[in-house]
Protein backbone atom coordinates (compact mmCIF):
# COMPACT_ATOMS: atom_id res chain seq x y z
CA UNK A 1 0.00 0.00 0.00
CA UNK A 2 0.93 3.49 -1.25
CA UNK A 3 0.13 6.63 0.69
CA UNK A 4 -2.21 8.53 -1.13
CA UNK A 5 -0.60 11.66 -3.14
CA UNK A 6 -2.94 14.68 -3.21
CA UNK A 7 -2.99 18.25 -4.77
CA UNK A 8 -3.14 21.58 -4.13
CA UNK A 9 -6.62 21.11 -6.40
CA UNK A 10 -8.23 18.20 -4.07
CA UNK A 11 -6.73 19.29 -0.55
CA UNK A 12 -10.38 20.14 0.56
CA UNK A 13 -11.87 17.31 -0.58
CA UNK A 14 -9.28 15.11 0.90
CA UNK A 15 -8.08 17.15 4.20
CA UNK A 16 -10.67 19.75 5.25
CA UNK A 17 -13.87 17.89 5.05
CA UNK A 18 -12.23 14.21 5.67
CA UNK A 19 -14.08 12.29 8.58
CA UNK A 20 -11.39 11.18 10.52
CA UNK A 21 -8.50 13.02 11.31
CA UNK A 22 -5.62 13.54 7.98
CA UNK A 23 -1.74 13.50 8.44
CA UNK A 24 -0.45 15.98 5.49
CA UNK A 25 3.45 15.04 4.81
CA UNK A 26 4.13 17.67 2.12
CA UNK A 27 7.70 16.09 0.23
CA UNK A 28 10.02 16.56 -2.92
CA UNK A 29 11.93 13.83 -4.97
CA UNK A 30 15.53 15.33 -3.41
CA UNK A 31 14.50 15.19 0.14
CA UNK A 32 16.88 12.61 1.52
CA UNK A 33 14.77 12.83 4.96
CA UNK A 34 11.59 12.16 3.18
CA UNK A 35 12.60 9.06 1.08
CA UNK A 36 13.33 8.27 5.01
CA UNK A 37 9.81 9.10 6.29
CA UNK A 38 8.08 7.31 3.59
CA UNK A 39 7.83 3.66 5.22
CA UNK A 40 7.46 5.03 8.24
CA UNK A 41 4.26 6.67 7.16
CA UNK A 42 3.15 3.57 4.79
CA UNK A 43 3.24 1.76 8.43
CA UNK A 44 1.14 4.12 9.93
CA UNK A 45 -1.15 4.63 7.34
CA UNK A 46 -2.03 0.72 7.38
CA UNK A 47 -2.28 0.00 10.86
CA UNK A 48 -4.49 3.29 11.32
CA UNK A 49 -6.75 3.09 8.30
CA UNK A 50 -9.94 3.38 10.22
CA UNK A 51 -9.08 5.88 12.27
CA UNK A 52 -6.30 8.31 10.71
CA UNK A 53 -5.71 9.05 6.78
CA UNK A 54 -2.50 9.74 5.47
CA UNK A 55 -1.30 11.99 2.71
CA UNK A 56 1.27 13.32 0.75
CA UNK A 57 1.93 16.83 -1.17
CA UNK A 58 4.57 16.75 -3.87
CA UNK A 59 5.81 20.41 -2.35
CA UNK A 60 7.93 21.04 -5.56
CA UNK A 61 4.75 20.72 -8.05
CA UNK A 62 2.04 21.45 -5.55
CA UNK A 63 3.29 24.81 -3.65
CA UNK A 64 0.07 26.65 -2.74
CA UNK A 65 -1.20 24.75 0.41
CA UNK A 66 2.26 24.54 1.80
CA UNK A 67 3.30 28.19 1.75
CA UNK A 68 -0.37 28.59 2.96
CA UNK A 69 0.20 26.72 5.89
CA UNK A 70 3.68 28.26 6.35
CA UNK A 71 5.72 24.56 5.39
CA UNK A 72 9.10 26.06 5.34
CA UNK A 73 11.58 22.59 5.25
CA UNK A 74 11.06 18.86 4.27
CA UNK A 75 9.79 16.75 5.44
CA UNK A 76 6.87 18.96 7.22
CA UNK A 77 3.75 17.03 8.45
CA UNK A 78 0.51 18.51 9.70
CA UNK A 79 -2.08 16.68 11.69
CA UNK A 80 -5.77 17.88 10.73
CA UNK A 81 -9.19 17.38 12.43
CA UNK A 82 -12.27 18.91 11.25
CA UNK A 83 -10.47 21.37 8.84
CA UNK A 84 -7.99 22.75 11.76
CA UNK A 85 -4.60 22.00 12.24
CA UNK A 86 -3.84 20.07 15.30
CA UNK A 87 -0.08 19.78 15.27
CA UNK A 88 3.03 20.70 13.42
CA UNK A 89 6.14 18.54 12.80
CA UNK A 90 8.88 18.82 10.45
CA UNK A 91 12.01 16.26 9.69
CA UNK A 92 11.73 12.50 9.82
CA UNK A 93 10.72 10.97 12.98
CA UNK A 94 10.43 6.85 14.20
CA UNK A 95 7.06 5.40 14.14
CA UNK A 96 6.96 5.38 17.54
CA UNK A 97 7.66 9.15 17.82
CA UNK A 98 4.80 10.13 15.39
CA UNK A 99 2.37 7.36 17.43
CA UNK A 100 2.89 9.70 20.66
CA UNK A 101 2.42 13.36 18.73
CA UNK A 102 -0.75 11.92 17.12
CA UNK A 103 -2.06 10.61 20.08
CA UNK A 104 -1.03 13.05 22.25
CA UNK A 105 -2.86 15.60 19.39
CA UNK A 106 -6.13 13.74 19.55
CA UNK A 107 -6.84 13.75 22.85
Amino acid sequence: MTVQEITDADFATEVLTSGVPVLVEWWAQWCGPCRQLAPVLERLDEERGETLRVVRINQDEQPLRAAEHRVLGLPAMILFRDGQPLLQLAGARTKATLDRAIDAALE
